[in-house]
């Protein structure tokens, strides 16, 4: 069963910088693509990004290219999400998924953490 717990959430003002971390564990994840996604109030689950575990290969919603940064590091089981120039409408709780076939895709996970909370004020 794999875990994934996400940190690194917090209050930020607009125009500033963020990474989230997901610790994952209970699997060995060289066939796993892992992603961000978030989810604002009111509003539906997006996908942010996402990542191949071994290629790094990596796939991001339109709306946060050029902004945030998917990356992982293999050595310590850890996926991280650099976010840069922070906007209010990035406010959400942010989620760490993975899927296990490997795909890059925004879709078909199919673990989860508990979620960490961004807030950028104006």
């Amino acid at each position: 069963q794999v875990q994934l717990v996400e940190s690194g959430g917090g209050l930020v003002q607009a125009g500033g910088s963020l990474r989230l971390s997901c610790a994952a564990s209970g699997r060995t994840f060289s066939s796993y693509a892992l992603g961000w996604f978030r989810q604002a109030p009111g509003k539906e689950r997006e996908f942010v990004a996402a990542v191949s575990w071994i290629g790094g290969g990596t796939y991001y919603a339109d709306f946060v290219k050029g902004r945030f940064t998917i990356s992982r590091d293999n050595a310590k089981n850890t996926l991280y999400l650099q976010m840069n120039s922070l906007k209010p409408e990035d406010t959400a709780v942010y989620y760490c998924a993975a899927r296990s076939d490997g795909v890059i895709a925004a879709t078909g996970y199919d673990s989860w953490g508990q979620g960490t909370q961004v807030t950028v004020s104006s």
